[in-house]
């Protein structure tokens, strides 16, 4: 078994998809994702701006599909601390091809996704005037069209994640660069005929 947080999950449950088809929940599980940081609920629902009580209800519904776990108490054990055992999660849209009811989690669970990041998107562009120059100059929206076969499109998102992944908060525990700021880093590849 892998050392909690070191491993890429799978999802195939639709249990476990219709579970994260909820903005908040999709809020924990990418913070404790890309942080690797044991948190509270107290401090998930700064996060994900909802009450402790309403994020305790998240996390236990998180929980029961095995998505997060308790993780080992900070002090005094009266705080429940909860961890990922994951540091990233995929979904096989090849389990779906056959069933309806994992076809329609894997559509909620995609709908709410590029929702959020959707949302984050129009957020930025909104104050993207209002960044200083350095910031403006460096960030970027592109669509490019390729022309490529399956495995030089596998090959080419290979090579994305593996400039991307030296760069993830969660290796990068020391403390960041001068100047460093959480960076959203949205990438979609898929045939457009």
């Amino acid at each position: 078994m892998a050392e909690v947080g070191q491993e890429r999950r799978q999802i195939t449950d639709p249990k476990m998809m219709r579970a994260l088809a909820h903005p908040a929940r999709l809020a924990i599980l990418e913070h404790l994702n890309s942080t690797g940081e044991p948190t509270t609920a107290t401090e998930f629902a700064e996060i994900v701006g909802l009450s402790p009580s309403a994020t305790s209800y998240h996390l236990r519904e998180l929980a029961k599909v095995n998505m997060i776990e308790e993780a080992p108490s900070r002090g005094d054990g009266r705080e429940r601390v909860w961890q990922s055992p994951a540091h990233s999660f995929q979904i096989d849209l090849e389990q779906g091809r056959g069933d309806p009811e994992t076809r329609a989690a894997e559509d909620a669970l995609m709908a709410v996704y590029l929702e959020r990041d959707q949302a984050r998107l129009r957020a930025f562009l909104s104050r993207a005037r209002d960044e200083p120059q350095e910031w403006r100059d460096a960030a970027g929206l592109t669509t490019s069209t390729i022309f490529v076969t399956a495995d030089e499109l596998k090959t080419f998102l290979e090579q994305v994640h593996e400039l991307i992944d030296p760069l993830k908060k969660r290796h990068r525990p020391e403390a960041p660069p001068d100047g460093a700021r959480t960076v959203r880093v949205h990438f979609a590849a898929f045939p457009d005929d």
